[in-house]
């Protein structure tokens, strides 16, 4: 047999044994690819106190200040807190599901809001201070409502939730200097946060 005819039978073994091996490879994670995170949006009034509050949660990656629900583009904070954008300060959320759930940050976020106050939040007051629940998708939106109708049925406080879910809308992150703010500014921030009377009636409300 001529030497040319053998060679599409080497060929076609070759392709043989390679082809499983490389289907495999295909098959296995990349090395140093990041696992899968999701997102969640929410307004408590000060975004300072929010970030701080989200980011002691285990499981959650990030949380960045910034507005969200108005209609202006790239608003600047000095527009957002003068409440003329109709944006509010919130906080986006980046979590690993597979460290904590959805239902747990709710449960962080009530636990540090008030959900009585109308368009404000402690000592600020405005519509950009408001609360509330920005939903990403329609999963989350069922989890939001049955959390506000669970907590209105079993509040440990008087007082209606005034607490808004709403779709997500475009985010615009906040400038760099109130991010993290309560890590670079420990002792302005205790001043505000404590003046701001934040935790007093957070234990008021929560026990």
């Amino acid at each position: 047999m001529k030497v040319n005819s053998l060679l599409p039978l080497l060929w076609s073994a070759v392709l043989a044994l390679a082809t499983p091996a490389w289907s495999w490879a295909q098959a296995q994670p990349q090395a140093g690819a990041k696992p899968a995170t999701a997102k969640a949006t929410f307004a408590g009034g000060c975004f300072w106190c929010m970030e701080e509050a989200f980011e002691k949660v285990p499981g959650v990656i990030a949380a960045v200040s910034g507005y969200m629900g108005g209609q202006a583009a790239n608003p600047t904070y000095e527009q957002v807190s003068a409440g003329r954008t109709g944006h509010a300060e919130v906080v986006q959320v980046e979590y690993d599901p597979a460290k904590v759930s959805y239902e747990k940050l709710l449960e962080a976020f009530w636990r540090n809001i008030d959900p009585t106050q109308k368009n404000a939040q402690f000592c600020d007051y405005g519509s950009q201070y408001r609360s509330g629940i920005f939903y990403h998708n329609d999963e989350q939106k069922r989890l939001a409502e049955s959390s506000r109708a669970a907590l209105q049925k079993n509040k440990p406080f008087k007082g209606e939730i005034v607490t808004e879910i709403t779709k997500s809308s475009q985010f615009y992150p906040a400038e760099e200097y109130h991010q993290d703010y309560y890590l670079k500014n420990p002792k302005s921030y205790k001043f505000y946060k404590s003046g701001c009377g934040r935790e007093a009636r957070l234990k008021q409300l929560w026990g």
